[in-house]
C-alpha cells in the first residue's frame, strides 16, 4: 500500500463511565484490550505499517501495553476528536497525502473495510470518504446507534446533510443510515479545514464530524462506503463492554 497513506488512531480518552482507572482503550473484551483488536485489523489491512496513536489519559499505560512499532503523540488536554487529529498533524503534515481516522474504542472494524475505505477514496477525487452504516431497526444491540447522527441524501444519492441526533426532527430520526465517523481525508484539505473548527457546541469541543458539515456547505462531494453495523460498535461504559463481549466474532 502507498506509504503516503497514514492512519491516526484516537486513544486519549479516560472513559469515566467504565468505572475503573484503566484508559478506555485498554478495557478488555474477552481478555484482549479493545485497541489491540483494532491494531490487528490495521496490520492485516496493509494500509499503514506504523500508525499514529494519539494518547492522553494514563498515556504511559497505553504505550507500555502496545509497545513499539507505532508513532505516539500526546494530547495533553482532551478537547474532542478534531483536536486529537490536530495534535497528530505535527508529525503527519509532510508525511501523508491521505489520512484515515479510526478509534481505539471501536474494536471490530475489519481489515478489508479499512482497505476498501482507502481504495475507494484514492480512486475518487473526493476530499472526504466516509464509512456509513445502515440498520434495519434500532432494536436489540442496534439500539447502540440510535443517538448517532443521521445521513441524509438527495434523490441522486449524494450526501447533503449529516444531522446530529439532538438536532434531528422526528422524520430525520427515523432514517436508518448513520455516521460512525470512520473517515479518509485528503491530507492537505484536512489540515486546512481543521483550522476552521470551533468549540461552538454544548461540550465546548472540536468535533471532527464538523468537517462533513463544512464540506457540504462548500459543495464538496463526499464519498462513502457501506460497512456492517457490527464494525461500527464501540464502548463507553461497562455495560457496553459486556454487550461487545456477547457479540465478538471469534
Amino acid at each position: 500500500m502507498d506509504d503516503r497513506i497514514k492512519i491516526i488512531i484516537l486513544a486519549a480518552g479516560k472513559g469515566t463511565r467504565m468505572k475503573n482507572e484503566l484508559p478506555k482503550v485498554l478495557a478488555p473484551i474477552r481478555g484482549k484490550s479493545m485497541i489491540k483488536y483494532l491494531l490487528e485489523a490495521v496490520e492485516k489491512s496493509g494500509v499503514d505499517n506504523k500508525p499514529v496513536i494519539v494518547v492522553g489519559y494514563e498515556k504511559e499505560k497505553v504505550m507500555k501495553e502496545l509497545g513499539g512499532g507505532y508513532d505516539y503523540v500526546v494530547e495533553e488536554e482532551q478537547l474532542g476528536t478534531g483536536h486529537a487529529v490536530m495534535v497528530a498533524q505535527k508529525i503527519l503534515e509532510k508525511n501523508a497525502d491521505n489520512v484515515v481516522v479510526l478509534y481505539g474504542d471501536h474494536p471490530f472494524i475489519k481489515p478489508e473495510t479499512i482497505k476498501k475505505l482507502v481504495e475507494t477514496h484514492i480512486g475518487s477525487d473526493k476530499k472526504i470518504t466516509m464509512g456509513v452504516v445502515k440498520v434495519q431497526d434500532f432494536k436489540d444491540w442496534r439500539a447502540f446507534f440510535y443517538t448517532d447522527s443521521r445521513i441524509i441524501r438527495n434523490k441522486n444519492g449524494d450526501i447533503v446533510k449529516d444531522v446530529q441526533f439532538r438536532d434531528a426532527n422526528d422524520e430525520e430520526r427515523k432514517i436508518k443510515e448513520i455516521n460512525p465517523c470512520y473517515f479518509c481525508f485528503e491530507a492537505s484539505w484536512l489540515w486546512k479545514k481543521l483550522k476552521t473548527l470551533n468549540t461552538d457546541n454544548d461540550q465546548k469541543q472540536y468535533y471532527l464530524t464538523d468537517l462533513v458539515k463544512i464540506a457540504i456547505e462548500e459543495k464538496t462531494a463526499i464519498g462513502s462506503i457501506e460497512i456492517e453495523p457490527y464494525e461500527a460498535l464501540g464502548a463507553d461504559s461497562k455495560e457496553e463492554i459486556e454487550m461487545l463481549e456477547r457479540l465478538v466474532v471469534q
